[in-house]
């Protein structure tokens, strides 16, 4: 039990008078205009800008995280600024983004503060979206799909040993989460975080491939990144392109439809192809489209719907 004045895992939710009150609301530590391929996402509303936000805290520990100054921090000792729901939404309307994004540390760690901005981005006419781990229970999730639009969700490895070990939690809530998104009927992209030595042998990435493919779907986009050696995790090497390109053949021989490759530049792994014909549809270098021949979400070519939110 967390006692009077103590926080949980999370360190944003303290007991205060009996109560678990959380004090990051309205307080953002990070507030950045991103280009919507950096979440990743590639299957909705390419090219356009969107507004990213983050408070500290998380309740997943990852070894490797990237963000691990804001996402291990307690509130007491970080930078934030004021801005509340409504001030978020002004925000995203002045500097022209089509979207929202709750994203870099967890929006289900400032979940309150994602419900009711989502809400309002929604009767303004703005989208949401999720960048999260879905290490969340069932009913606050599907209430918060509600307001969401599309998200990308880390699916970090296959097997409860690599949570345990990895990042101080289990694999089911996040299986769960995927299934329920998927099902909610949100635009959904997943990403898996190739780390050496702990999830990159041919056998872990096909059953994650699959595991994909006979509960999301086989049209559910999969990412899959490269591993830089940060936090707790810097005694492994860089992912190799090698083996980033192996995971991409291994997962599109499983029988998915769009596999990337991401935090490296890759000559086609970013690229997008039609499933029916094969021909290309969306070019990309980093996170930059240098052509998109969609129209009207079909390939031009075969007339074949494309997955994805295109306008």
């Amino acid at each position: 039990m967390i006692e009077p004045g103590q926080s949980g895992e999370c360190r944003v939710r303290i007991n205060i008078d009996g109560v678990l009150r959380t004090v990051v609301y309205g307080f953002p530590c990070s507030i950045h205009i991103d280009p919507v391929e950096k979440k990743p996402l590639f299957h909705f509303l390419p090219s356009s800008k969107i507004l990213s936000v983050a408070t500290v805290g998380c309740n997943l520990h990852c070894r490797n995280c990237q963000n691990w100054e804001i996402s291990q921090a307690n509130p007491e000792d970080s930078r934030a600024v004021l801005c509340p729901p409504e001030r978020l939404v002004e925000l995203a309307r002045y500097y022209r983004c089509l979207s929202l994004a709750y994203t870099y540390t967890d929006p289900i760690i400032f979940y309150e503060y994602t419900y009711d901005t989502a809400k309002l981005a929604r009767e303004a006419g703005l989208r949401s979206v999720l960048v999260t781990a879905g290490y969340i229970n069932e009913e606050p999730w599907k209430q918060l799909l509600k307001y969401v639009d599309a998200a990308n969700i880390d699916l970090k490895g296959i097997s409860d040993d690599f949570y345990i070990r990895v990042c101080s939690g289990t694999l089911k809530p996040v299986q769960q989460a995927l299934v329920l998104a998927k099902e909610s009927g949100i635009l959904l992209e997943v990403t898996n975080l190739i780390i050496p030595t702990l999830n990159d042998k041919p056998e872990q990435i096909r059953k994650l491939s699959r595991w994909v493919k006979a509960n999301l779907g086989s049209e559910t986009p999969l990412h899959f990144s490269r591993f830089f050696p940060r936090y707790k995790m810097r005694n492994l090497p860089p992912t190799s392109l090698k083996t980033l390109d192996m995971a991409r053949e291994i997962a599109i021989s499983c029988g998915l439809d769009y596999v990337y490759i991401g935090n490296i530049r890759s000559k086609t792994g970013q690229n997008t192809y039609c499933p029916g014909c094969k021909g290309l549809l969306i070019e990309r270098s980093g996170y930059t489209i240098l052509q998109n021949r969609l129209k009207d979400g079909r390939c031009p070519d075969c007339g074949r719907e494309i997955y994805g939110v295109w306008k």
